[in-house]
């Protein structure tokens, strides 16, 4: 099984070369479905070189997809901080649909130095791959452009960003910088449309009653507490 994958990956990788992504993504999958579900590393890499073609397609909701199914191969394989508080609930479950393959302790046991290496490399792969996708989603939204700021603070950690080539530690650093005025930019718009929801739904709830939502004054007083007045003028609809 796994030396018909790594045929079918030769073919993919070769399609990717001549710039057939669409064709490579099929090639992929296919090197995948010849691989048992437990094999999380090498599923990984594969849901990565996946992510790079809908990444060069401009695929941008799919690559984060990929990149998200690769990643959570990777927390099995080898958990991150953030990860671990729910890797043992995890990864018992899965020991148990595994019907008596690996358990996430023997997974842990085999993995040498030069593995966990590999691990790390192929989840920073993932991580721009998902930053890049997220930050080109269009419309951009809070949501995705705050994930993409994560992933990109994930990689600016010096457990990573030491290990990247220099034109990935260029692009992390550039993202740190402009990312988050578009991160609030994003913020401040969708939380405007929010409340401007929330205050046209007011209105339409006050209104049988004569009132608005302008007519309610929120006030601070001199110990920090707040006081609601009711100015029966404001708002009122003429």
């Amino acid at each position: 099984m796994v030396a018909a994958s790594h045929r079918i990956k030769a073919d993919a990788n070769r399609q990717f070369g001549l710039a057939d992504y669409g064709a490579a993504i099929s090639t992929y999958d296919r090197a995948a479905a010849e691989l048992p579900s437990y094999l999380d590393y090498e599923l990984a890499v594969l849901q990565s070189n996946i992510a790079a073609c809908h990444v060069k397609l401009g695929q941008w909701k799919e690559a984060v997809e990929s990149c998200e199914r690769g990643l959570e191969g990777l927390e099995r394989e080898m958990p991150t901080q953030q990860g671990k508080g729910k890797q043992k609930t995890d990864s018992e479950s899965k020991a148990q649909a595994r019907s008596g393959q690996k358990t996430d302790s023997e997974s842990k046991g085999r993995a040498s130095d030069a593995r966990k290496a590999e691990i790390k490399r192929i989840r920073a792969k993932l991580w721009l791959r998902r930053a890049r996708a997220r930050s080109s989603i269009e419309p951009p939204s809070w949501a995705n452009l705050g994930g993409a700021l994560e992933d990109y603070q994930l990689l600016a950690s010096p457990e990573y960003f030491n290990t990247l080539p220099t034109t990935d530690q260029r692009t992390v650093r550039q993202a740190l910088v402009t990312l988050p005025p578009r991160v609030n930019e994003a913020k401040d718009r969708e939380v405007g449309e929010m409340m401007g929801k929330l205050k046209e739904l007011g209105n339409g709830i006050l209104r049988p009653f004569g009132l608005s939502t302008d007519m309610f004054k929120m006030t601070q007083g001199a110990d920090g507490g707040w006081s609601m007045s009711i100015d029966q003028t404001a708002g009122k609809e003429k």
